[in-house]
């Protein structure tokens, strides 16, 4: 009988790659928390309507790429395949409007797409986003933008470009769907079949084509920027001398939409030189109608989401993982001592340490190479003997030091052997 495998699109993460994981979780931790934001766990599945409303029937990710399936109540379902309309579901549903002021939330977690799985995508895959609630002050996007810029740079990622554009509000967008449905029709025949089935169902997603010949046609197609209000031209000025106040650079681009019906005005990536075709690794705008479109008040809103997958992709390019240190590596051979240093390795991880175990119950010799190999500190060691006397061996082993205590005088000070320890890590 063969061994089961993981389904096509889905990964684990093993053991090697989730100090990477847990270096991006807690700088995003760390950052958001500073700009007093609040993080929300939604389902992992919801209404299928929700995401057909919210991010329009249309687009790609709704018509193509959606896990869905009926319950035993015989409800449509979905996999959430992204989580801006989960975030505002609940914003809605629990009324968080009430509380006043803007609502700052941020989320973490998997999201579903059938798409081709390669390099930094897959069908199972993960996303940390925030969402700005409230407010439709420029300044809101520009501090959205300058969070994920922090963040990114924060995690050691290097090489990367923000860019930027406005779609205007949903009149403008209209003109301008009419302009380009106007201008590619006559060249239809010749654009890609994908392009060609959205050029009347999704037509601002012919702008994202990545086939040669449809990019040649958009060459001379009309530009978004001449479709803008006033008002609408205004703010996207605002927010550009804003990202210029904060010093950040940026290249506006003019083709930049978006996949998804729901946004309005501000539209970005950020993108890294280092990653190949799957440039983009934050992408997110201005999203001022999806409250009202599920139900709430109308209320504008700002957030951006990043693929966690990606950014782990880049940063084993970079870097090696950023591991903790392990404080001890405790070896022990006999009954009394294999029952003793048990009870030591858990005495010293409520203290605080970082204890790692040997249960291998081979001879010493093979046990220290272990230990050698762990990047301890040090190593502890208990044979019979030192259970009886009740010491301890510790053996520092950078510098090969290594001498007898009792046991309680190890853990007499824990302030003072942390220190030990500490100066000894820095030594290796």
């Amino acid at each position: 009988m063969s061994a089961i495998q993981a389904t096509r699109g889905t990964r684990d993460i093993l053991p090697e790659e989730i100090p990477y994981w847990q270096h991006i979780e807690a700088i995003a931790r760390e950052i958001l928390g500073r700009a007093a934001y609040q993080e929300i766990r939604t389902p992992i599945f919801e209404q299928t309507d929700l995401f057909a409303r919210g991010m329009g029937e249309a687009t790609d990710v709704v018509s193509k790429e959606m896990y869905s399936f009926q319950d035993r109540g015989e409800r449509s379902l979905t996999l959430r395949p992204e989580n801006t309309a989960g975030v505002v579901r609940a914003f809605v549903e629990h009324n968080l409007q009430a509380q006043g002021g803007i609502q700052r939330l941020w989320y973490l977690g998997a999201m579903f797409r059938y798409e081709r799985p390669q390099a930094g995508r897959q069908r199972q895959f993960h996303q940390l986003g925030l969402e700005s609630l409230g407010s439709a002050d420029p300044r809101a996007d520009a501090e959205v933008i300058a969070i994920a810029n922090d963040w990114l740079q924060a995690i050691g990622l290097k090489n990367l470009r923000l860019e930027f554009n406005s779609i205007g509000d949903r009149t403008d967008r209209q003109h301008y769907r009419e302009a380009l449905i106007a201008y590619l029709t006559p060249h239809k025949a010749d654009l890609d079949a994908d392009s060609q089935d959205r050029l009347t169902r999704n037509p601002l997603r012919i702008l994202d084509s990545k086939d040669q010949n449809t990019q040649k046609i958009l060459q001379a197609a009309p530009s978004i920027l001449s479709y803008l209000s006033p008002e609408s031209q205004k703010r996207f000025e605002q927010v550009q001398q804003l990202l210029s106040d904060l010093g950040i650079s940026y290249r506006l681009n003019d083709r930049l939409v978006r996949g998804l019906d729901y946004y309005t005005h501000t539209v970005f990536e950020i993108q890294s030189d280092d990653l190949g075709a799957q440039a983009t690794v934050c992408a997110g705008g201005r999203y001022d109608g999806l409250i009202a479109e599920l139900g709430g008040a109308e209320t504008p809103a700002v957030g951006w989401a990043s693929g966690i997958e990606r950014l782990v992709l880049l940063l084993q390019k970079m870097q090696k993982p950023p591991v903790k240190a392990l404080d001890f590596y405790l070896v022990s051979r006999g009954d009394r001592a294999e029952a003793q240093a048990l009870k030591l390795a858990q005495t010293l991880r409520q203290t605080g340490f970082s204890v790692e175990l040997d249960l291998s119950g081979s001879a010493f010799g093979k046990q220290f190479k272990r230990a050698d190999r762990s990047g301890a500190a040090a190593c502890l060691i208990l044979g019979d003997a030192e259970a009886d006397s009740q010491t301890v061996q510790i053996k520092w082993l950078a510098s090969g030091q290594q001498a007898s205590l009792a046991q309680a005088e190890l853990l007499a000070n824990p302030d003072a052997l942390r220190q030990q320890v500490q100066t000894a890590q820095t030594e290796a």
